[in-house]
């Protein structure tokens, strides 16, 4: 073979391998945007479609839900108690395996004032029966430097 096929088949392969990491990324970012979708319509069917029976949230107050029904409840009350427009936008995915990856979000409530809180979102997605769902959820506020 020639340094010129070798060349080519290591740029298509890059390229291919680029390509897939792409792709699966997009997976994550459209589960995280179902999931603002979700709390922006406090639709609690989608939510049960997206997270675990046994998700569990750390929310920035300190408060942990534990479970599907009380996850979805507390992110009802919470989107009626903070009334905005959510924004999560993925930063990073770090895929741990083919069944577990790590998503972190910048994550902002901006209030009907005008206001913007700055937030970040960790989650932590699993493969289930063929779809990707949120098991865990952390919530952090940044601190002043």
């Amino acid at each position: 073979m020639s340094p010129n096929h070798i060349t080519i088949l290591l740029l298509s392969t890059l390229v291919f391998t680029k390509g897939l990491a792409q792709s699966d990324d997009k997976v994550f970012h459209d589960l995280i945007a179902s999931y603002a979708e979700a709390r922006e319509k406090q639709d609690a069917e989608l939510l049960a479609n997206i997270l675990t029976d046994d998700i569990d949230q750390l929310v920035s107050s300190g408060e942990w839900r534990l479970g599907l029904d009380t996850a979805v409840q507390g992110m009802k009350r919470s989107s009626q108690v903070n009334e905005g427009n959510r924004v999560l936008t993925v930063d990073k995915v770090k895929q741990l395996s083919p069944e577990v990856a790590i998503v972190d979000a910048r994550y902002q409530i901006i209030s009907p004032g005008g206001e913007t809180r700055n937030m970040w979102s960790t989650f932590i997605v699993v493969m289930e029966e063929e779809n990707w769902k949120i098991s865990a959820i952390r919530n952090m506020l940044p601190t002043s430097p």
